[in-house]
């Protein structure tokens, strides 16, 4: 069985921040979701430092491996730094940020989530 790119991609992107010391990282699947992206990565770091270091790991492992970021967002501030990978988007928060945005809670929100009223309302803003 073959492995794609993608899969390929979301092993290297695991791995780097797993290696970082990531707290709590989360894999999630949002192809049913979206077309902007196939996996999120979502992970903390334990300060400012540490997600800037973390997010800083990332890009260079997947530069060095041959996957160049299309976009790197927040590296300056290090609160949230998102790293759009293509086939995987890496959020990497730290700990009041990613309990603020709660994104894991967001992206888990498929349309079985909602309730008939909602759904309608969903088609209808459509």
């Amino acid at each position: 069985m073959a492995i794609s790119a993608d899969t390929t991609l979301l092993e290297l992107a695991s791995t780097a921040l797993d290696d970082g010391k990531a707290k709590d990282m989360v894999t999630l699947d949002v192809r049913a979701l979206t077309t902007v992206t196939d996996h999120m990565l979502i992970c903390s770091g334990t300060s400012q430092r540490h997600v800037k270091s973390l997010a800083e790991n990332l890009v260079k492992t997947c530069k060095d491996a041959g996957y160049q970021p299309s976009g790197i967002e927040g590296l300056d501030e290090g609160e949230w730094v998102l790293v759009d990978l293509g086939g995987v988007v890496a959020h990497v928060m730290q700990p009041q940020a990613r309990a603020f945005y709660q994104l894991e809670k967001l992206w888990s929100m498929g349309p079985s989530s909602m309730d008939d009223s909602q759904a309608d309302d969903a088609e209808i803003q459509e």
